[in-house]
Parts: structure tokens; C-alpha cells; sequence
């Protein structure tokens, strides 16, 4: 185990793996190019179609096909999903942006998992039901994994852009240091 651990860590630290914040950018990165395919899809009534059952049962999101419609539930989903993304993107140079765009990011996360419970058909019944999940459900859990992600880059960024502004001398009355231990 150890010479693979030596391995792992002279390949990683030749390639740059061990950089200073390579995971953030990583993850980074990644959210841009999810929330720029997925909200590329949103753009087709098609994909809104096929997302009608997660749409209408969820407790933020129900409303959308009646007000808007299933054009307008594809605009109104793409457009925020490019949005957030392009924010994140921006939080490369901007951390206040990356800040919007991971508080966007969670928003848009909370709002599928809260779907989950109300989904139809979301537990297998042919394998005994609550836990085991039908496709449906599994494939929301996986916001679980980006919700988090949009909280650690909205973590980092807050440290970022409250680092900064006591840098310059801007104090306000809370410091993110003190509570982020």
C-alpha cells in the first residue's frame, strides 16, 4: 500500500495534481459544462416532455408548466440553467459572480431533490419498494452530489471575496474566518 501510495502521490505531483486549489477549479469547471449541456437540453420542448413528471410534482417547480407552458418551461429552464453556468464560469476571474452563480446553482438543486418524494413510480416496486430506487429517482439523486459541489464552490468563494475586502481594509461586522472553523 505504500508504494502505491508513493506512486500515486510522485504522478500526481509531477502532472500538477497537487497544485494549490486544482480540485476547486476542477469543480469548477465541471458545473460550467453541466449546466451548459443541461441547459442546452432544456432549451427543446422534447426534453421538457420527457422531464413532465418530475416537473409537475415538484414542490418548486409544479407551477411552471401551467403558467408558462411546455415552450415556456424550456426557456424559462434553460435560460437559468445558462445563467448559473455562466456565472460560474465568470467566477473564474469574479468570485462575487461565482458567489450568484453557486447560490443559483444550490437553488437549482434543492428544487429537483425536493421532487424526489412526490415523484411517480420512483420506488421499485418489483424489488420491495422505499429503498430501492426506479430510474426516475436515481436520476435525481444525483443533484445530491452537485448540490454539494455548488456548496463548496459558494464556500470558497465567500472566503475569497471576504479575504479580499479585509485585505483592503473593508471590514464588516462578521468575519467568514470565524466561522468556518
Amino acid at each position: 500500500m505504500n508504494t502505491l501510495i508513493s506512486l500515486l502521490a510522485s504522478s500526481m505531483d509531477r502532472f500538477g495534481l497537487f497544485r494549490k486549489d486544482v480540485d476547486y477549479h476542477l469543480l469548477r469547471a465541471a458545473m460550467v459544462v453541466i449546466f451548459a449541456w443541461f441547459g442546452y437540453d432544456k432549451w427543446f420542448e422534447a426534453e421538457i416532455r420527457g422531464l413532465l413528471p418530475l416537473i409537475t410534482h415538484g414542490p418548486f417547480t409544479f407551477w411552471t408548466i401551467p403558467l408558462l407552458g411546455i415552450r415556456g418551461t424550456a426557456i424559462f429552464l434553460g435560460a437559468s440553467e445558462w445563467t448559473f453556468g455562466t456565472l460560474l464560469l465568470l467566477g473564474f476571474w469574479n468570485k462575487k459572480l461565482g458567489v450568484l452563480g453557486a447560490l443559483g446553482s444550490m437553488a437549482t438543486f434543492i428544487s429537483t431533490l425536493t421532487i424526489l418524494p412526490f415523484v411517480p413510480d420512483a420506488w421499485d416496486a418489483g424489488a420491495g419498494g422505499f429503498p430501492a430506487m426506479a430510474m426516475n429517482a436515481a436520476f435525481l439523486l444525483k443533484d445530491l452530489v452537485l448540490l454539494v459541489v455548488s456548496f463548496y464552490l459558494l464556500r470558497q468563494d465567500l472566503a475569497r471575496v471576504i479575504a479580499v475586502r479585509d485585505a483592503s481594509g473593508q471590514h464588516g461586522n462578521l468575519s467568514f474566518r470565524q466561522h468556518a472553523a
